[in-house]
């Protein structure tokens, strides 16, 4: 599976929630595709407006709250929202479109969101938005669904799980039993050999001058 294929296919429970949320309950799979691209492309310009704007800001690609602020402004997340120099004209910082999205987020349209993804407080898990206990997301959900063994096992070293540790690869059935020396010997053996072959070959002017017959 290509990395945008995993994208989409992992987007696509999020989009579904979301638009459930919202009073939809049937879509066509092709108007989903749309909805589901759009929302990936929109994700990836506001990540590439956040890298952009942390370079910028200070050198670094490990971006704030305020390189993330005025990625927001960039994409028209944050409304109303006057421009700079305005803000500068009237000497005071227009605030209207971040209290518009911290309202948005703590109101009842994100609850219900949280809700039917199975996130919200008075939830349980996604599967069963009613039963008690630990809260969990879908992925988690699906993941323990079709893992007998758990996630550690099956998805370890996977985008899905947690990264695999590096252990060293013994080689069987010789004096090297490590890669990195199996290596430093293979860049060994051209050396020796060109230094054999310098003195070895009869076309150096000290071979010729050893070969040369003297004169009776």
């Amino acid at each position: 599976m290509s990395p945008q294929a995993l994208q989409i296919a992992l987007l696509r429970p999020a989009v579904l929630h979301i638009l459930r949320a919202v009073g939809f309950h049937s879509m066509r799979p092709s108007v989903l595709d749309a909805v589901v691209d759009i929302c990936a492309r929109y994700m990836l310009l506001l990540a590439d407006k956040t890298a952009t704007h942390a370079l910028n800001n200070h050198n670094d690609l490990r971006p704030d709250i305020i390189d993330l602020r005025m990625a927001m402004q960039d994409c028209s997340a944050l409304v109303p929202q006057k421009s700079a120099m305005e803000e500068e004209w009237e000497g005071v910082e227009d605030m209207r479109g971040v209290e518009a999205f911290i309202a948005w987020a703590r109101g009842p349209e994100n609850k219900e969101i949280r809700r039917i993804a199975g996130l919200a407080k008075e939830a349980g898990t996604a599967t069963d938005v009613n039963a008690p206990g630990p809260k969990e997301d879908y992925l988690t959900v699906l993941k323990k669904k079709h893992s007998k063994t758990g996630e550690e096992s099956r998805y370890q070293g996977t985008v899905l799980g947690k990264s695999a540790e590096n252990r060293r690869v013994k080689i069987e059935g010789g004096a090297v039993e490590s890669i990195q020396a199996w290596g430093a010997q293979l860049r060994a053996v051209p050396s020796s050999r060109s230094s054999s072959s310098t003195l070895t070959d009869p076309l150096t002017p000290a071979s010729q001058s050893e070969h040369e017959i003297p004169n009776t």
